[in-house]
């Protein structure tokens, strides 16, 4: 474990500070157990709040020096090996794992909700528009924040608005205008902590909405690797082509470093075959990006967050330090 990441003598240091909240601190938290790569150090302290109110209130007590990052389920996150230092906040199911109807076309779902999840709550309810989310391994909070996407819908066209909480633990309600969405990208504060969001879609036949979503699982289980340790996409999409097709022309399918991969199957899938660490990760994306970049002048950018510190005589470079 770094020396940097000390959880047990943080909270000691805070300790009275929190001592009104009902959610979970937990120090040292191993986010190996957290990320679906099964890779990376700890959180120095997570918190799992309760509500939103536990949430706000946690937000107020945590003094400005600190850090606050908030994680999802971990289906697209790579968590460097020296861990994150400060707090990291986990939305639970219990009490942001919700979704309901909400009106004829409308469905509201709390941040922890798996995106799954939403779309089985839309056939349930014969909303359409919703089938996309059936094949993204993900929640609605990095869907909010990321404006995840698959087969040729995303996120911002369902979104009608957003309930997310501040640094300072204050409420805000952001419209579609404001979440400020791009491919792959929200232009949102980013020391908002999203808590909920409100989608509309349109009346659907359910037989409709059902082969939809049988679509996506039949091209998931065709062309994904979706039973490995894997985080999703890689990369974003380059203009004009796909970052699988860049990887694939330089040679990327199958390239192994340490126990991190390039999936055989789909190779802007990373996997950890089992012994992965967080550099053996983040070293091959690098590695990937630089011979995409001298193959085909292209500058793949990473679609996975990455979050942490790196250990010592670890550090991991832009385009492995060979072309900034």
């Amino acid at each position: 474990m770094s020396s940097l990441i000390d959880g047990e003598a943080l909270l000691k240091k805070l300790g009275n500070r929190f001592s009104g909240l009902r959610g979970r601190l937990t120090p040292n938290m191993g986010m190996e157990k957290v990320t679906w790569f099964r890779a990376g150090g700890p959180a120095e302290v997570m918190f799992q709040p309760a509500d939103e109110e536990d949430l706000s209130a946690f937000l107020k007590a945590v003094p400005d020096e600190y850090p606050i990052l908030p994680v999802g389920i971990g289906s697209n996150l790579l968590v460097r090996d020296g861990g994150i230092p400060g707090f990291v906040v986990r939305l639970s199911a219990k009490g942001f794992g919700e979704v309901e109807r909400v009106g004829d076309s409308q469905l509201r779902a709390g941040a922890a909700t798996p995106d799954k999840r939403v779309a089985a709550v839309a056939l349930e309810a014969g909303i359409a528009g919703f089938h996309f989310y059936h094949g993204i391994p993900g929640g609605i909070g990095g869907a909010l924040r990321m404006n995840a996407g698959a087969n040729g819908v995303e996120t911002r066209e369902r979104v009608v608005e957003v309930r997310a909480l501040d640094r300072k633990g204050k409420l805000h309600v952001l419209s579609n205008a404001d979440m400020g969405y791009a491919y792959r990208h929200s232009g949102a504060a980013h020391d908002l902590i999203f808590t909920s969001a409100l989608f509309e879609g349109t009346h659907g036949d359910k037989r409709d909405i059902q082969a939809a979503m049988d679509a996506v699982q039949q091209h998931r289980e065709t062309v994904q690797p979706i039973r490995e340790k894997t985080g999703g996409s890689t990369f974003k999409n380059p203009e004009g082509s796909s970052a699988w097709k860049e990887i694939d022309k330089a040679g990327g399918r199958g390239l192994m470093i340490g126990g991190a991969q390039m999936s055989p199957m789909h190779c802007n899938f990373m996997i950890n075959t089992g012994t992965a660490s967080g550099y053996d990760l983040e070293t091959l994306g690098e590695t990937i990006r630089s011979r995409v970049l001298e193959k085909s002048g292209i500058r793949l950018h990473w679609e996975i967050k990455r979050l942490g510190l790196f250990r010592a005589n670890h550090e991991v470079h832009e385009f492995m330090g060979q072309l900034l």
